[in-house]
């Protein structure tokens, strides 16, 4: 049988002309019905077609012919293309019109909707689309639960994003390396490496290999929390596993040496990247550069910025400003300037990042006039000012006392199109508490809300602290009632205000007054706060009695806070203050009242180590042991360092065993390497080594992935 020429044109050449066939046959023949396969054969067309809005004409002309309409494929197709291009309004248009024309969505089709939600952060409208996927009956897969556990992640929502996981794994579903990396992406983030490595144990156990990228992140949240040198040792076991290093994996431990001050480190570590073929790049550049500038040594930082020219690398704005920053820090206003000139040269200003450098410094320096000029300079070359730079400069009105400047420049701000923010409205309100209007911080905090910024923790911390500081104790647990209210807890430094407050009040208000006035703003007032909360809770707790921690806890309780909480900061001071005993009589006391307070426990832990007190310190472990509490896994580290340090290497052996069974790991082998990074006590020192080893291993031959 001869076929049409078209349909001989459309099969040899389907992306190019298949628009034209189709749209020819439907003109030309338009009581012949399009054959059967062409469903298939136009949704590869829409796949194909780079074209939105011709792949949207291919789907008019199915829609419109009989026997080829489009069906959950090609419907999810050109949902996704829509998604990309950013019209979500026109693809669940699509989702709903598929839907009534009796075409259900598939997994895919909510998996990229729910991805396009996610991308643009509408996290709530995602974990909707979930819920009515699953009451509809489809099934998520893994990449819809991956994507919603990342953004969640990525919001600091880690509990919900566990969650997530758990309920992943109930449904039947395996993660895949992708998943565990974004789980264990937003421990790190948080701060929370040991939960980090536990699920890297996890993910062993399952079976599921870590890539180079589950090392980075775990890299990362180590330097995050100030153990590079710990981040140092992991990559050796990244070498010895196999795994390639990657230019990330240098950058992460350049950039963390650098923020912890160890710049001879960094540049060992930027040196031996070589070793495995990588070569710096900008961000190798700017992390050594911005490390020099921050020990003050700008003048050395230049030199290194001769380098990366010399290898072709150009610098960056944030290159730029990190050197302009270090030169304003020292007052070298003139060599900021000279930068700041070439900056202007070669048009690398984007943002008002370099100007807000200059505008802080000049700002605390007092310098009304130079400030002002700054800010027209900023105007002349097209900056628009952040309301970080409006924060930089409202801050400045408040510390010089003019209030009303301050509140002028809110107004002004709401008047252009760069509202003030939480951070701006708390820098007013603290101003307003440090000049004594703390009825006025009162009523701007709470007309906040009407114009769409709801105050922070900061905020009421700032008003309650305030509030104690003028001995209203009554009023500021009314602004804590109202804080908790909103979702927030009490932080530490409103347990620590609101228990000096109580502190003050009762019978060691007498002892209180007669410290040296230069603890003090005022007798019978709190510590300033310009002289730091170590000296405020320093103070408290060498004062209080354990009635004052009772007694604050049936306020705490009565207002929405949290028990825990306020043991968890009560317990961690006193055993900063070496009462020692009293923290164990509290903490015992609250494992039998059912109250779990792991930062408590974990600080009673570290008190008997330092003390040296293991016996007590094992007697207590296995006391909290019988209450169903099992202490973290750093609290271990601790004990079994200490134990090894005292000769006592068979007890820390046997603690080890401990850990491993209280966790449920049962596969030793698969977290013991992990573990011991974690346990070894090792000094910044030894990186030389690991250095100079995993170079060798790098001349010796590329590591085999």
């Amino acid at each position: 049988m001869t076929r049409p020429l078209e349909y001989q044109l459309f099969l040899s050449n389907p992306i190019g002309k298949g628009t034209i066939f189709l749209s020819h046959w439907s003109l030309t023949w338009p009581h012949v019905q399009l054959p059967r396969f062409y469903s298939f054969t136009a949704t590869t067309l829409n796949l194909g077609e780079c074209n939105l809005r011709e792949a949207s004409r291919v789907f008019d002309i199915m829609s419109k012919g009989r026997g080829c309409g489009p069906n959950s494929v090609t419907y999810s197709i050109l949902i996704h293309g829509y998604c990309q291009i950013g019209k979500l309004d026109e693809a669940f248009h699509l989702k709903k019109e598929m839907s009534e024309k009796g075409c259900q969505p598939t997994t895919r089709t909510y998996t990229v909707l729910i991805k396009a939600l996610c991308d643009i952060g509408l996290t709530d409208k995602a974990l909707g689309l979930l819920h009515e996927m699953v009451s509809k009956g489809c099934k998520p897969n893994v990449h819809t639960y991956t994507i919603l556990i990342d953004r969640l992640c990525r919001e600091g929502k880690i509990e919900e994003a566990n969650a997530m996981f758990r309920k992943m794994l109930k449904d039947g579903l395996f993660p895949g390396t992708v998943t565990y990396n974004a789980l264990i992406n937003g421990y790190c983030k948080e701060g929370r490496v040991i939960s980090a490595f536990e699920l890297l144990g996890v993910m062993e156990k399952r079976q599921c290999k870590p890539n180079i990228r589950t090392y980075n992140e775990l890299m990362e949240g180590l330097c995050k929390v100030y153990k590079t040198y710990k981040a140092m040792f992991l990559l050796k076991r990244v070498v010895d596993n196999g795994l390639l290093p990657n230019r990330v994996t240098y950058n992460i431990l350049i950039d963390g040496f650098c923020r912890e001050g160890q710049l001879g480190l960094a540049f060992e570590t930027f040196k031996s990247m070589s070793s495995f073929g990588l070569e710096p790049d900008c961000f190798s550049f700017t992390a050594l550069i911005d490390g020099i500038c921050k020990q003050g040594r700008p003048g050395h930082a230049i030199s290194i910025l001769g380098s990366m020219v010399k290898k072709g690398i150009s610098p960056d704005e944030v290159t730029m400003t990190a050197l302009i920053d270090g030169y304003c820090k020292i007052g070298e206003i003139g060599n900021a300037s000279m930068l700041f000139g070439k900056m202007v040269e070669k048009r690398t200003l984007t943002t008002a990042h370099t100007f807000n450098c200059f505008l802080d410094v000049l700002s605390k320096d007092d310098k009304v006039h130079a400030t002002q000029a700054m800010l027209g300079k900023m105007l002349k070359y097209g900056s628009v000012p952040s309301v970080v730079t409006y924060t930089i400069l409202v801050n400045a009105l408040c510390q010089t006392g003019e209030i009303t400047c301050a509140l002028k420049m809110l107004d002004l701000m709401r008047q252009t199109s760069c509202p003030p923010n939480v951070y701006t409205y708390t820098v007013v309100i603290n101003g307003l508490c440090q000049n004594g209007r703390v009825e006025e911080a009162e009523i701007l905090l709470f007309s906040m809300s009407d114009f769409g910024i709801p105050p922070n923790h900061i905020t009421y911390t700032v008003l309650i602290e305030a509030l104690v500081n003028a001995s209203r104790l009554d009023h500021a647990y009314e602004i804590l009632r109202v804080m908790v209210q909103k979702g927030y807890q009490p932080s530490t430094r409103i347990y620590s205000a609101l228990l000096a407050g109580s502190v003050l009040s009762s019978e060691a208000k007498e002892e209180a007054r007669s410290v040296s006035s230069s603890n003090f703003v005022d007798a019978g007032t709190l510590p300033s706060r310009d002289i730091n909360d170590d000296c405020i809770s320093r103070h408290v707790f060498r004062n209080m009695e354990i009635e004052h921690a009772f007694s604050l806890e049936e306020k705490i309780k009565r207002y929405g806070g949290s028990a825990t909480d306020l043991y968890n900061f009560v317990v961690m001071g006193l055993c900063r203050e070496a009462r020692v005993a009293e923290a164990d009589q509290i903490t015992k006391d609250l494992l039998k009242r059912g109250l779990l307070p792991e930062k408590a426990v974990c600080a009673l832990i570290n008190s008997y180590c330092k003390e040296r007190q293991f016996d007590r310190c094992l007697d207590f472990m296995k006391m909290i042991l019988n209450h169903g509490f099992v202490p973290s896994v750093s609290s271990y580290c601790s004990v079994i360092q200490g134990l090894y340090s005292e000769g006592r290497a068979e007890q820390g052996e046997e603690l080890f065993s401990d850990l491993l069974r209280h966790n449920d790991i049962k596969e030793k082998a698969a977290i013991l390497p992990y573990l011991e990074i974690l346990v070894k006590k090792e000094e910044p020192e030894h990186c030389l080594d690991i250095l100079k080893l995993i170079e060798q291993m790098g001349c010796r031959g590329r590591p085999i992935i």
